[in-house]
């Protein structure tokens, strides 16, 4: 059970590697530019869209920043299927993702989002 346990997270940490290395760069400052499309939806507390659906639009302050950077490359490769976030995740590079997610990961957003 352990061997499997400790391979799972060999190939989970091997998976993130590129995630990593550009997290690593990230600088919150200078993603404050980045994340104006961002605040529209998601800055607003309680904020539900009604496109596609009706959808309760998650809080991103104090998220993790590699999941962050997963859900956006999920959401640029297709694998996510909401139209307004695929359109915003089509336009970012994998240095922009890293540094939204710093951004929404450093604790000044994670006292904001509360």
């Amino acid at each position: 059970m352990k061997r499997i346990s400790a391979l799972s997270l060999c190939l989970g940490l091997t998976a993130l590697s590129p995630v990593l290395a550009h997290a690593a760069d990230a600088d919150p400052a200078v993603s404050r530019e980045k994340v104006s499309m961002c605040i529209g939806c998601h800055g607003i507390p309680g904020y539900k869209t009604a496109f596609p659906y009706t959808y309760n639009v998650p809080k991103l302050g104090g998220q993790h920043a590699a999941y962050i950077v997963k859900a956006l490359q999920a959401y640029k490769n297709g694998d996510r299927k909401h139209p307004s976030m695929r359109a915003i995740a089509a336009g970012l590079s994998e240095q922009d993702m890293a540094d939204v997610a710093a951004y929404y990961a450093a604790p000044a957003a994670r006292a904001a989002s509360k």
